[in-house]
């Protein structure tokens, strides 16, 4: 069994979040599915297939949002995928599990060519692994993911992986540099132990501009103020908003729409994109809940028009 730098989020061998770690049983698992009343959710969204934008020129980033947490960042110096899943189930061999209600915007032989795909943790609705061996072979793309996660890249075929502890950076090439951040989440899929591999968001930097992926995350009041102060104010911020209900079992691992706005000010972000929300089912609310409340929790923090935006699949959105 691996062993790991003893830190404020590890003992050696098993990781967990600072302060306040949650605590996800096989029970409460249970007693959520039976005892939930989900909101129902359309079996299919029909959206149109969109090829990506024209490449950046200098100065500039665009972020194109694919489906779930999976977006694609084109730069000058190279293109990185966010936790790309494009299997029909977000589940084992992407074949079990919940179910996809539309498809990837951006279609799989429409990508260019993928520098490097950032993984932000094991779980399988970021985690999938057919796309991941898809990537491999068609790209052969660097892997960059935290600690504990090389694994699941060798069984998807990747030759180049980089294994990140939060703060540790890896440059890509001269002026292109991802720095892995903390996130409040935890880890497991079916089998092994739970909490042996680490999660992280992601700090992309091309030149003099930033985007910051948060991947899956609970609000902390501390951790993405500590981002900011260390790597600076983003200049697009990619926040979840979506499987969030029930409160008593989502809090501690998924953010509201109401925190992602506190998250995006703690960041001080200047433009954040929703994301985690429309693709699959994960929890309770409705598909459309979280747009109605992130439009209410911007109205309340009085942030100005756009920015904080939701963009459709297959929207772009460009910085720089």
């Amino acid at each position: 069994m691996p062993r790991f730098p003893i830190s404020e989020h590890c003992n050696g061998r098993v990781f967990f979040n600072p302060r306040h770690h949650p605590r996800i049983w096989p029970w409460s698992i249970l007693f959520w599915k039976c005892t939930s009343r989900p909101a129902r959710w359309p079996r299919w969204v029909e959206i149109a297939s969109r090829t990506p934008p024209a490449a950046p020129g200098p100065g500039e980033i665009a972020a194109t949002w694919i489906n779930h947490a999976t977006f694609l960042l084109q730069t000058p110096l190279g293109n990185v995928l966010t936790d790309p899943v494009y299997s029909p189930c977000c589940g084992p061999e992407g074949r079990y599990g919940i179910r996809r209600v539309h498809a990837p915007a951006v279609e799989f032989d429409a990508l260019p060519k993928i520098a490097a795909v950032l993984l932000s943790h094991d779980h399988y609705d970021h985690c999938d692994l057919p796309t991941l061996s898809r990537l491999a072979a068609a790209h052969d793309p660097v892997l960059i993911t935290p600690l504990g996660n090389a694994d699941l890249g060798h069984r998807a075929g990747f030759r180049q992986i980089v294994e990140l502890d939060w703060w540790q950076a890896h440059t890509l090439t001269p002026g292109l540099v991802v720095t892995a951040t903390p996130a409040r989440h935890w880890s497991n899929r079916v089998t092994g132990w739970r909490n042996r591999r680490l999660w992280a968001g992601f700090n992309l930097r091309c030149g003099a501009r930033t985007v910051h992926f948060a991947g899956d995350t609970a609000y902390d009041d501390q951790m993405f103020d500590e981002i900011r102060h260390r790597l600076g104010p983003p200049d697009l911020a990619l926040l979840p908003i979506g499987a969030y209900e029930p409160r008593w079992f989502m809090k501690t691992q998924h953010c509201t729409p109401a925190e992602a706005v506190q998250l995006h000010r703690d960041l001080g972000a200047h433009r954040s994109v929703a994301m985690h929300w429309g693709c699959f089912q994960l929890a309770d609310e409705s598909r459309e809940a979280p747009l109605q409340a992130l439009a209410d929790a911007s109205a309340r923090a009085r942030l100005a028009p756009g920015e904080f935006t939701v963009i459709q699949p297959g929207e772009s959105v460009r910085v720089g």
